[in-house]
């Protein structure tokens, strides 16, 4: 078969890279090793701002065209197929072009630096602009910043690998991608900072503050010279803190820790309740993706990001919000504005649920945002409608609150106090900002012991991001500590095979299987001793009478946390292997240990 013609261009993108790629290897053989990371930090941050601007450029684009739409037929059911057909999109995009799966949440990133030494697939640099573009850039009910974060992440350790550094570099690149994505889609670089080290890489040394800052500061710096103000979401209007409405954030922070409780186990039921659709992916989508179109058909501001409706919040105008919408004769009502407001930060979780459950891709970062500046637009308005205090800020409370949701959310105070801080153009507000985010962190971690994003994976053992020592021990592959160099003995032989074994062998444990190769028990060495120094024992007593019950075995998909949990409460010096209780092989607690000890030197990113 002839070849297939390639575009000149392609073909002309193709040496270009090439010429690039040879020019930064040169480089590298140049330059010292943290002159090339310092150059590969902006690198990798400019490479996560552009798929910033690719992202955010789209979403922005697809919403002004649905709002054109609804400037000429004033119905708001034509916002509602957008989403439908934005959801069908991205699963006929994941299931034919990627291998039918892909990975979301920012959990992935920490799967990739606890147990994959920080190296993420290739296809995770395109998959998640094309996939989150379609999914929340016509309408899907999530964020961009997951997909970002990803994208970022995957520039950042793909660029690694590529240039072959070592596994120190190659997450702390993954890292300055994750920061770059935050910085450029906010305009925040202390928050994306913050967010690199809160939420990805939990132990770090200070030095390791130099790269990712370079990479937050450029992902900010070519996110403003390239993308418009609008775009982002961005508050320049003064706003000052008023010491005398202390109680009423108190309020808020307890409210906010208790939404982000509720938000989470809501989505993640939603979730659920999709994750029994194994097969039928574009059924699932569709029934999905029509639930969602009458969601937003009644309660419009549930489509896309939200931002545009968090700006119109703190207006001076939050009636617009009921425009093009059943409300929208009582759109000077205030009562029924609030009550909207209320129903819409309380049914957001859904929405986000049957966007990610169906099979479309985003993340909860903008929906925490959401439903934070509509719980503070709740609390104040409600305060000032009821009398309590007519003079409450709404617009100070609207801001503030999202900082306690994304707190409470993904378990990240500092992050959601700064990115707030940074969003709003100055620290007027940096008082309430402690208070309210340190409250909804203590409530939300107290009744929920992980944040949301890696909720599901702490239950299962698989990653834990904030505790080094779990880390390390869940990035141990047990299948590679198995000693196979052992003898068995089927429970239809006599003693004198046994002793006959021992003389043979160093084994002080012999496991036991039946005839179906079946795993029965063990025969302790210090056990029988006193038995095979006796010859007439020997000859007269049973082997089923010397087997005992081991004290512990450990299942061949064990996660290593609960083996050494195992190998602690047995006092144990080995545990034998099952699978389908068929034995193995054996691991040694020595073994375990000199593997920890040798994950540990790698961990220590300096």
């Amino acid at each position: 078969m002839p070849n297939k013609k390639v575009s000149p261009v392609i073909l002309l993108l193709r040496k270009q890279l090439k010429r690039l790629e040879a020019f930064l290897f040169l480089l590298k053989s140049v330059l010292s090793n943290r002159q090339f990371l310092y150059l590969s930090c902006v690198l990798v941050g400019i490479s996560s701002a552009l798929a910033v601007i690719v992202l955010k450029t789209f979403a922005h684009s697809v919403f002004r065209f649905a709002n054109y739409i609804d400037g000429i037929l004033h119905l708001p059911y034509s916002n509602s197929i957008l989403p439908i057909i934005g959801i069908l999109l991205t699963a006929f995009v994941i299931k034919k072009f990627l291998d039918g799966s892909i990975e979301k949440g920012t959990s992935q990133i920490m799967i990739a630096v606890a147990n994959k030494s920080g190296i993420m697939p290739k296809k995770q640099m395109y998959a998640q602009i094309i996939t989150s573009s379609l999914t929340v850039g016509m309408g899907g009910s999530a964020g961009l910043e997951s997909p970002i974060t990803i994208t970022g992440a995957a520039f950042g350790s793909n660029y690694a690998q590529k240039y072959r550094l070592n596994y120190k570099d190659r997450t702390l690149l993954l890292a300055c991608g994750v920061a770059a994505g935050i910085a450029a889609a906010f305009n925040a670089p202390i928050a994306g900072v913050l967010f690199a080290i809160e939420v990805i890489l939990a132990d770090m040394s200070v030095t390791a503050f130099i790269p990712i800052m370079i990479s937050a500061a450029t992902g900010a710096l070519v996110s403003t010279v390239v993308l418009k103000e609008d775009i982002l979401l961005s508050f320049r209007s003064q706003l000052t803190f008023d010491y005398h409405n202390i109680p009423y954030y108190i309020v808020l922070g307890i409210l906010a820790g208790l939404v982000s409780v509720y938000h989470a186990r809501n989505f993640r039921k939603v979730e659920h309740f999709f994750s029994k659709f194994k097969s039928a992916t574009y059924k699932k989508a569709l029934f999905g993706a029509s639930i969602l179109a009458v969601l937003i058909f009644f309660f419009p501001t549930l489509f896309g990001e939200g931002y545009e409706s968090i700006k119109v919040l703190s207006s001076a105008n939050p009636g617009v919000l009921l425009e093009n919408t059943i409300l929208d004769g009582h759109k000077s009502n205030q009562w029924i504005l609030l009550g909207f407001i209320g129903l819409t930060l309380m049914i957001k979780s859904i929405a986000t649920g049957l966007t990610l459950g169906s099979g479309g891709n985003g993340g909860n970062f903008a929906p925490a945002l959401f439903v934070g500046s509509y719980l503070g637009f709740f609390v104040a308005k409600f305060f000032q409608l009821t009398g309590i205090d007519k003079d409450l800020p709404i617009s100070n409370f609207s801001v503030v609150g999202m900082a306690g949701v994304l707190s409470g959310l993904f378990h990240s105070p500092l992050t959601a106090i700064f990115l707030i801080a940074e969003i709003t153009g100055g620290y007027g507000l940096m008082v309430p900002l402690l208070i309210v985010s340190s409250i909804s962190f203590i409530i939300s971690k107290n009744m929920e012991g992980h944040s949301m994003d890696i909720k599901n994976l702490a239950n299962t053992g698989t990653v834990f991001t904030s505790d080094k020592d779990k880390n390390i021990l869940s990035s141990i592959d047990l299948s590679k500590l198995i000693q196979t160099d052992f003898v068995s003995i089927t429970s239809s032989s006599k003693l004198d095979d046994v002793v006959k074994s021992l003389s043979e062998t160093k084994q002080s444990v012999f496991p036991v299987v039946n005839e179906q190769d079946s795993f029965v028990g063990v025969i302790h060495f210090d056990s029988i001793r006193p038995i095979i120094f006796n010859a007439f024992q020997v000859k007269y007593t049973l082997l089923s009478d010397i087997i005992e019950r081991p004290a512990a075995t450990v299942n061949y998909d064990e996660i290593m946390e609960t083996v050494m949990e195992k190998f602690e409460s047995s006092n144990a010096s080995q545990l034998f292997v099952l699978k389908d209780n068929k034995c193995l092989g054996y691991v040694t607690k020595v073994a375990i240990l000199d593997a920890y000890r040798e994950k540990l030197k790698l961990f220590r990113i300096e």
